[in-house]
């Protein structure tokens, strides 16, 4: 039977979620995988005292040293978040010879390859499931479920909040104000949803997936990101028209001279799986060259979905020390692939284009010939509503072009004296 003996530092939503699964599980875990998970600390400037004591006796503390330096302890959870003072603690814990379980993908993307570097030097471990879609087993399937497989491609909903407004959005036709105070009113989104909003969220998860699935340590700030803030929902009505859907997608592509990364909005197919993911449901789709096509689904947030990958890790940890296997696979430090990340100028997409545009003679003819001259390829083109007197949306879909050309063009076609406000343009995959 092999024990681990746990510090738990920040007992908020999760961390109580985590607690619960300890003790309600204790006994299967035992039966089932020979190990034994002990909570003897739980760390947190805001000590719950009636639920510690629900939970049987266990000790709290406001400094997470306590709980670094105790030689009894031979796990540390983190989840706290952000960067400080996590880092401080899984360094500290590393140095003092523990194992360490975290959900926080911030400090994983930013100091992911310093961490593992730390994590092999004193022959630990740190596992990190919860970092991405929560309890769904991503980063496990990665590393070890098809771990024989080269990966492509990954298209991912990794952002349960935004999931949800875009689904509000299209399911009801409300405005993305009305959704954002929905979603928070519901607890799916904080109250500075910024984060999430605006597509950073997403980022520091594709960084994370970029790292596993392709060996490659990206930063945060070389991924191109866009939120949603710009899309109406005119948009999700008129891509639903075509029997298209808008969603917040990670994307990385390697190609024979680059890796393309990026987080923006995405108009894909209504029939693809990924546009059957509502509400705050998370997806990764994974390109890989033996098997095919992998998707993986599942709840990307909620305190028993974020707890239940935090607990899954303990007991994969306490398997792997009982085989004396200190190091997990996840935890390579190295970088396996040498290719640049591809600039945004060089993407090629088909696009979506919004313009809200004075019905005026010549008018039309001006916009396509800015854009023929720029090298884009209009592919269809709509004029939803006839007005002498306001603004009308024109409604394009490009073939593909450079995302350079697409920007040049509309710059140009922005400046035009009958176009009104900013043009919306939203990328296209053929999934």
């Amino acid at each position: 039977m092999k024990t681990l003996t746990i510090g738990l530092i920040g007992f908020g939503t999760v961390g109580k979620g985590v607690a619960k699964l300890i003790k309600a599980k204790q006994s299967f875990v035992r039966s089932k995988y020979g190990v034994d998970l002990k909570l003897k600390t739980v760390c947190d400037l805001k000590i719950d005292e009636k639920f510690l004591k629900s939970i049987g006796k266990i000790k709290a503390t406001k400094n997470f040293n306590d709980i670094v330096t105790d030689p009894e302890i031979n796990v540390v959870v983190e989840l706290i978040g952000g960067h400080h003072p996590a880092l401080e603690i899984i360094k500290g814990a590393l140095d003092h010879g523990k194992h360490v379980v975290t959900a926080n993908k911030a400090v994983i993307s930013t100091f992911g390859q310093e961490l593992f570097e730390l994590a092999h030097k004193n022959s630990r471990s740190i596992y990190f499931e919860t970092a991405v879609l929560a309890g769904v087993p991503i980063i496990k399937t990665l590393t070890e479920g098809i771990s024989g497989n080269e990966y492509h491609g990954l298209h991912g909903i990794v952002n349960g909040t935004c999931n949800y407004i875009l689904s509000e959005m299209e399911s009801n036709g409300i405005s993305f104000d009305e959704a954002v105070k929905l979603a928070q009113a519901k607890g799916y989104a904080e109250a500075d949803p910024s984060l999430d909003i605006n597509g950073k969220d997403s980022a520091h998860k594709l960084s994370v997936l970029v790292m596993l699935a392709m060996g490659k340590f990206v930063k945060v700030a070389d991924i191109h990101t866009e939120g949603i803030t710009q899309i109406a929902a005119e948009d999700l009505k008129y891509a639903q028209d075509m029997g298209l859907t808008i969603k917040l997608l990670a994307i990385a592509k390697k190609k024979p001279d680059g890796i393309e990364v990026r987080v923006h909005p995405t108009l894909i197919s209504r029939k693809h799986s990924l546009a059957s993911v509502k509400g705050v449901y998370n997806a990764v789709q994974l390109e890989a060259d033996a098997l095919g096509d992998v998707l993986l689904v599942g709840q990307g947030a909620g305190q028993m979905a974020a707890a239940s990958g935090v607990f899954s890790d303990l007991i994969n940890l306490g398997i792997h020390n009982a085989l004396q296997d200190q190091t997990w696979i996840g935890d390579d430090p190295k970088e396996h692939c040498s290719l640049k990340i591809l600039s945004m100028d060089k993407i090629e997409t088909e696009f979506y284009i919004r313009l809200m545009v004075m019905d005026r003679p010549g008018v039309l003819s001006k916009i396509t010939g800015i854009l023929g001259t720029c090298g884009v390829s209009i592919a269809s083109l709509t004029q939803k509503v006839v007005s002498k007197n306001v603004p009308v949306p024109l409604v394009m879909l490009t073939h593909t072009a450079k995302e350079i050309q697409v920007r040049k063009a509309l710059e140009k076609i922005g400046k035009l004296k009958e176009i009104k406000g900013k043009p919306v343009a939203i990328r296209m995959e053929q999934l």
